[in-house]
């Protein structure tokens, strides 16, 4: 084999390039961003994940190149974005067209595109087979395509990737199988050959089977606050019983898996994706419901100065530095909408200003605010309860251990 190519080096391809050139792939990875490219040449990596940088250090001394251009070569690995419309709930291929359309200008006969880009069940079909045939190429003699779709998680993304299982999706069987050895470079999980249809299909449900759950234990908080019952005192006690696993209730659900993936099928299956599409207005709903419980706190202690409400954390999940649909960044523009202005918001892993009112010293935020709203259970948090005494405290994530502390 040739080098492969993987296009986009975001927070999947990056880490996806650096393990395949680990375990002696040589590997371009390719990405439009020049100055992503450039900052990867230069030595640095482009976010903060535990290993990475150990990671990337291995995958140069391997000889790993980046570029913003595609190479001729008779594998690629495509691991760009799939957003979503927000009106209609479908996939927005727009990335992966034009990633394949590129792929297409340079690759030879007899080359593989791998798509490891989460995609809605029936996407291979109605975008890139076209774009293949299009370029006068015959899938399965000229072209294989695969689908293999992504299973990792910001925070822990190298560990996952040697170990996790995948899903390698593909229409021969045989293609399927080499492009699992490839993957058997560096997995150690199993590694399961299907069609490209059920791979899509399977990793969409995967998310969307999480997300149902998270929506249960938040409608259980709405329901519990409504009656002023503890809500984590319930689950505690329900989750005693041997096939009960209730989870945590929590401000809202981000990151660009569990709260973009499921919306897939609600867009694809209009009114069959009933308890999916109920589970995403519950989840979507949680940044307001936290917003009532400040306002809340706000009239039982006679503040109406927004600026004496200070958020804590703006990344989706603990100790990572991805905003991305983060309840958070929901919230603040639910304030925004509501024209609450003068909030402060800090977190210690968003080290560039993308807000107003945003710090970067911890103990100049608590000094200047009486409400702390926990929005994300950092290990900083977790440790300041003596820096937190004395201040009015709305816990989202049940993590601060203090008397009196408000919870959702």
């Amino acid at each position: 084999m040739s080098k492969i190519n993987v296009i986009g080096l975001g927070y999947i391809g990056l880490p996806t390039a650096l393990m395949f050139a680990s375990h002696g792939v040589e590997v371009v990875g390719t990405d439009y961003n020049a100055e992503l490219v450039n900052t990867l040449r230069a030595g640095k990596t482009t976010f903060d994940e535990k290993g990475l940088d150990e990671l990337f250090a291995n995958a140069l001394n391997c000889g790993i190149e980046f570029s913003t251009e595609y190479i001729s070569t008779d594998m690629y690995i495509v691991a760009v974005p799939t957003p979503y419309d927000k009106k209609s709930k479908k996939i927005d291929p727009c990335y992966v067209v034009a990633a394949v359309k590129k792929v297409m200008e340079v690759c030879p006969k007899g080359a593989t595109v791998v798509l490891e880009s989460t995609v809605s069940p029936g996407t291979m079909d109605r975008f890139v087979r076209p774009i293949i045939e299009e370029n006068g190429f015959v899938i399965g003699q000229d072209i294989n395509l695969v689908h293999a779709p992504e299973r990792i998680i910001p925070g822990n993304m190298v560990y996952e990737l040697e170990h996790n299982s995948r899903t390698i999706g593909a229409d021969d069987k045989a293609i399927g199988e080499k492009v699992k050895e490839l993957y058997k470079s560096f997995c150690q999980g199993e590694i399961v050959v299907t069609d490209i249809r059920t791979a899509e299909m399977t990793k969409v449900v995967e998310n969307t089977y999480r997300d149902i759950n998270i929506a249960f234990a938040n409608e259980l908080a709405k329901i519990c606050r409504s009656d002023n019952m503890d809500v984590y005192e319930i689950i505690r006690i329900a989750n005693k019983h041997p096939r009960v696993n209730i989870l945590t209730p929590g401000p809202g659900v981000g990151g660009h898996c569990i709260s973009v993936d499921p919306w897939f099928l609600v867009g694809d299956y209009p009114g069959l994706a009933n308890i999916i599409l109920a589970a995403r207005k519950i989840n979507d709903s949680m940044p307001e419901f936290v917003l009532k419980r400040i306002s809340a706190i706000m009239r039982e202690h006679g503040i109406t100065d927004p600026a004496k409400v200070g958020i804590y954390g703006m990344t989706y999940k603990e100790n990572v530095d991805d905003i991305r649909e983060s309840p958070t960044m929901q919230m603040l523009e639910c304030m925004q909408k509501h024209l609450a202005h003068g909030v402060k918001v800090y977190d210690p892993y968003v080290t560039k200003d993308i807000v107003e009112n945003q710090y970067h010293d911890f103990d100049k935020f608590l000094n200047d605010v009486e409400i702390v709203v926990i929005m994300v259970g950092h290990d900083e948090i977790k440790a300041a309860d003596e820096k937190l005494k004395g201040k009015l405290i709305l816990d989202t994530r049940n993590v601060c251990k203090l008397e009196g502390v408000y919870k959702l």
